[in-house]
């Protein structure tokens, strides 16, 4: 909690000042005669120094506690230091906008916060929880953003608060507060983690820049009012009027609508806050060279880029204003690649045709991708029509580039080239049992034509509204163990985005048969999968039934703990409000360890592989980027890419990885009966090789 995270700042701040003041005091009082005492003194009020300048707040913490000038402060103490410096911010900061629009001689100038209680509804209950809130009430470009891009090269990891980041604090894993995680990752020898580190150093390597066109389009839609590619519109929903009547009907109807209209607000001033942010961290640095993003991992060992509103990982508006800052000739397997690259954002099923079909869209759109090039806005705007619209626009403009160029091999492109996986989770699991079925159905092994697929779900009742996009998010989440209910919300929402259905029972109705289907065609398709999905389920239960922690140790030797405990809570009350702490327990909550190491596991082994491909492409000179099962180069290098990336799937899964599971398992728990490991195909992992849709 932030209250008490300040409380702790100040707590820290406290000590630090009390044990300096005293060390001095007794140096000037003369009360520490020997000279060499004297030089200890002054040696330790040195490295406290050195360490509060250099941000090692945490070694500061252990030197403090090692000579006890003053007593820890309780959580509660720390909330209520917190929540009385909230009510000073509260009350004293104030910001300057811009001049209103009433009168233009003068600025509008306001609370940065404020102070309120929501109540959120729980459920189909009327009556909700009332909680606290301080929010930021800046309208327009005001942000506070700590954590930039970096100019300069990341440092590199060797520990655990060590370092990426020259001054800021930098933690290589994001634990949530998990005492077991940190604890299990400090205590791990590095020569174990190096493989972890250097994949961290690679990815925060790559050096980038602003798309500076893009960027131009992207502020130039903004300042008229957004609400176009995908960015949210800049103006509000009007409230309803009150109806001047006491008919109970009209009045509730009226109510619903007022509701639904404030709830948008809400949702719009939100986003709108998101795309401030990420436009405001875009101009900073439109004007620099490079830029890079220091990277570290969630506790499963997925890799993320630490600056949080303009990066990679982002939306379409965050990808396609950000390109490699170091261009390369495309040569003539580039310009390929940023054809089917083209098509691959484009989407709307032409992303699932074969290389051959996704060229031919292209060359078919040549005329429209032109004019979207040169006149971005005023032309036809064919780019909007794309399911990635801001990077579709970016390969335009390289690609005309390109194609009017006299030698459109020569030109250079910065535009990274993706390579996505075909239902990566399921791909991982056809690969841990050798399912030969479940192989062939995410294009693990050759040649399987997307344009042949059958279609598996069948789902005739929806015939006319059943398309990749309605069940795409199913099938992702079946792997991570969606249950039917979540299957049938997914479902019911992309039929609502739709208008599909005239009423919300029917609706409803569509939705349970759809997911119903889906779900037996997956369970058909992919029983392999499941039945490891269930062993893992049995593990993990036997584990948590123990009040023990699901634990496991990742191919490149990452420990990981899952954090799930029972939490308990305390009231306490300050100046602002009463609030409620969070406290875990020593209680392990046993469903959500079960249900979540099926999904962990599977993540764990897929932050693997982006590692490993990672550094084999930064030995080959390849430059890379990769957002979990996304791998990202140069147009002209992508051919290398796909080739590293199969190799190292083949080498990750060339390993007993189960069988190294259930052996960890039994070491740590020898007086628990584990049960043993499902029955696996034969399928030779060697074909992954010629896959040419493995990641395509």
């Amino acid at each position: 909690m932030l209250l008490v995270r300040w409380g702790d700042a100040i707590e820290q701040e406290i000590r630090i000042c009390t044990f300096l003041n005293k060390t001095r005091k007794k140096k000037e009082d003369g009360e520490v005669e020997n000279g060499t005492a004297v030089k200890e003194q002054d040696k330790l009020r040195k490295r406290v120094n050195d360490l509060i300048k250099k941000q090692k707040l945490s070694a500061v913490r252990k030197i403090l506690q090692s000579h006890d000038y003053t007593k820890p402060w309780t959580a509660d103490a720390r909330a209520k230091v917190g929540s009385h410096l909230t009510e000073l911010l509260v009350r004293t900061a104030y910001i300057q906008s811009p001049a209103n629009q009433q009168d233009h001689d003068l600025p509008d100038v306001r609370p940065a916060f404020k102070h309120t209680f929501k109540t959120v509804a729980q459920g189909s209950m009327k009556s909700g929880r009332k909680y606290g809130v301080t929010l930021w009430s800046a309208k327009g470009r005001y942000a506070v953003m700590p954590y930039m891009p970096m100019l300069v090269p990341p440092l590199k990891w060797s520990g655990y608060d060590k370092v990426a980041y020259l001054f800021l604090a930098s933690y290589i894993m994001k634990t949530h507060g998990a005492k077991q995680q940190r604890e299990a990752f400090k205590s791990a020898p590095k020569e174990q983690l190096n493989p972890v580190f250097e994949a961290l150093d690679t990815l925060g390597s790559t050096r980038w820049r602003v798309n500076k066109r893009v960027l131009t389009v992207v502020d130039r839609i903004w300042s008229s009012g957004g609400c176009t590619a995908d960015l949210v519109d800049r103006s509000d929903v009007p409230l309803p009027e009150k109806p001047d009547t006491e008919d109970e009907s009209i009045l509730k109807k009226w109510k619903w609508e007022m509701k639904s209209a404030k709830k948008e607000n809400s949702e719009r001033h939100s986003q709108r806050c998101d795309v401030e942010l990420k436009l405001s961290v875009a101009r900073k640095m439109k004007d620099e060279e490079g830029f890079y993003y220091p990277h570290n991992i969630d506790f499963r060992g997925r890799a993320y880029p630490r600056p949080q509103h303009l990066n990679h990982l982002g939306s379409d508006l965050c990808r396609g204003v950000l390109e490699f800052a170091e261009g390369r000739p495309l040569g003539s397997p580039g310009l390929r690649w940023l054809k089917i690259q083209l098509a691959n954002l484009y989407a709307g099923g032409v992303d699932k045709l074969s290389y051959e079909g996704r060229l031919a869209f292209t060359e078919n759109h040549l005329e429209d991708i032109f004019d979207s090039a040169d006149r971005p806005l005023e032309g036809n705007r064919w780019w909007l029509q794309a399911e990635d619209p801001f990077q579709c626009l970016a390969v335009c403009i390289n690609l005309t580039e390109a194609l009017r160029s006299p030698s459109p091999e020569t030109v250079l492109s910065y535009i990274p080239i993706h390579q996505d996986g075909s239902c990566n989770g399921f791909q991982h699991y056809a690969a841990l049992g050798r399912d030969t079925v479940g192989a062939e159905a995410v294009n693990l092994v050759a040649d399987r034509d997307p344009e042949t697929y059958p279609d598996a779900l069948r789902a005739r009742k929806l015939i006319n509204e059943v398309d990749r996009k309605l069940l795409k998010q199913t099938v992702m989440t079946s792997v991570y163990g969606v249950t039917y209910i979540g299957a049938r919300d997914q479902i019911k929402r992309r039929l609502k985005e739709r208008s599909a259905f005239s009423d919300d029972n029917e609706t409803f109705g569509a939705a349970c048969y759809a997911a119903k289907v889906t779900s037996t065609a997956i369970d058909e398709m992919f029983e392999a999968a499941r039945a490891i999905m269930r062993w893992f389920g049995e593990c993990a239960k036997i584990i948590a039934a123990e009040n023990e922690t699901v634990r496991w140790t990742t191919p490149l030797g990452l420990p990981v703990v899952q954090p799930y405990l029972e939490m308990g809570k305390q009231l306490v009350k300050t100046s602002l409000q009463t609030l409620s702490l969070q406290r875990e327990t020593d209680k392990v909550f046993v469903r959500r360890q079960r249900t979540a190491f099926p999904p962990n596991f599977i993540h764990s082994l897929d932050g693997c592989h982006m590692m490993m491909t990672a550094v084999a492409c930064k030995r080959a000179g390849l430059c890379f980027a990769g957002v979990h099962d996304s791998f990202w180069t140069h147009a002209c290098d992508d051919d290398k890419l796909n080739k590293i990336l199969r190799e190292k799937f083949v080498e990750l899964y060339s390993q007993p990885i189960l069988e190294n599971l259930l052996e960890s398992f039994e070491k740590s728990f020898p007086y628990l009966d584990f049960p043993p490991l499902p029955e696996r195909g034969d399928l030779d992992l060697k074909l992954v090789l010629d896959s040419s849709y493995f990641f395509n």
